[in-house]
């Protein structure tokens, strides 16, 4: 038996207990359905032997070492991960369209007397779906942006503001970039289609009655692009701005980048990437702030120097209505605790 998937939220509510990726490795990190497990039937390099062997050799001889291996992988997750589900236990099995690796592993489940069900299409058809509500569809909602300053805390708002029921779409959380020439620290950006991916879970579980609130982006965050039908909304929704003084601000970041500044090798690669823009002079007087350990100063300086400068450039061509201005304070934990009440109360 197969599922046809319509969208994410009856997905759900099929109820099934485990959605399992029978991809590669490969396929899966790249990007999968969400929630789902990888249980490989054939790993990497496995796959690519046997796609070798169907194009220059024989597709009759790639099936039969592919069954095998299939059959052999299969009998490995069975006994690492399934031995102690019950005879109730309902899996939903996919693969890249649906075909061979999946319905081999069902086939398997379902002797088992497991109420497996494949995905139909596999995992091209989930890419589908994706592609149509984030490129070809319309959101239904009411999408209202936060902005400021760099460094006046916008994403802390925000999820102070989540803690409190606001529906917030975290950008830069699930493109793990933070939006700045400091933005890469948290590790590797997914990619592109993961972090669709991402956006459209996120989607799934908010209220389209109620407003959707984003920190204010460009179309791109590191190395990923917002999709046409998130960015079309953001660039033309009201905004609300949150002010702080420098000071402030370069205190809250140097808080934040501490962990980079403590590696300053690092720091200094993403600096000297700006000599182009910033000219020489100021890079190295931002390194020698950096190298005195002054992280503050340093925050500072670039406050002044680059990040000021950058966003007026930007806004210079952004008419949308500011509906609220809220001064931040000194950007604390409590403080931004408050700028996430009146933020409520303001969309309230």
């Amino acid at each position: 038996m197969a599922f046809t998937l319509t969208n994410l939220p009856d997905l759900t509510a099929q109820g099934f207990d485990t959605i399992i990726d029978v991809r590669s490795p490969a396929e899966y990190a790249e990007d999968h359905v969400p929630g789902a497990v990888n249980m490989p039937v054939l790993s990497n390099e496995e796959r690519a032997t046997v796609g070798t062997i169907y194009v220059q050799d024989s597709p009759f001889k790639a099936r039969k070492i592919g069954a095998a291996l299939v059959a052999r992988n299969a009998a490995s997750a069975i006994e690492a991960h399934m031995m102690d589900h019950d005879g109730g236990w309902r899996p939903l099995v996919y693969c890249w369209r649906g075909g061979q690796r999946s319905g081999s592993f069902t086939s398997i489940l379902q002797q088992i007397g497991w109420r497996a069900e494949t995905l139909h299409g596999g995992y091209q058809s989930y890419r589908r779906h994706v592609v149509a509500q984030l490129y070809d569809a319309t959101l239904p909602f009411r999408v209202i942006r936060l902005d400021g300053l760099t460094g006046t805390a916008k994403t802390d708002t925000l999820n102070a503001a989540a803690t409190l029921g606001a529906q917030v779409l975290d950008l830069e959380g699930l493109a793990r970039h933070r939006g700045s020439i400091l933005g890469d620290i948290d590790g590797d950006q997914p990619a592109q289609k993961m972090f669709e991916s991402r956006i459209l879970a996120t989607l799934a579980t908010f209220d389209p009655a109620k407003p959707l609130l984003i920190e204010a982006e460009s179309a791109r965050i590191g190395a990923l692009r917002l999709p046409p039908a998130l960015w079309l909304p953001m660039k033309s929704s009201p905004r609300i701005v949150l002010d702080a003084t420098p000071q402030h601000r370069a205190r809250y970041l140097a808080a934040q980048y501490a962990a980079l500044v403590a590696t300053p090798d690092a720091l200094t690669t993403r600096l000297n990437g700006l000599r182009p823009i910033a000219g020489h002079d100021r890079v190295n007087r931002w390194l020698d702030l950096l190298n005195q350990g002054r992280a503050e100063a340093l925050a500072h300086a670039l406050i002044t120097d680059h990040y000021d400068p950058a966003y007026r450039r930007l806004r210079r061509a952004d008419d949308t209505p500011v509906t609220a201005t809220f001064d931040a304070g000194d950007l604390r934990p409590t403080a931004i605790a408050a700028t996430a009440r009146a933020l409520l109360d303001h969309l309230t």
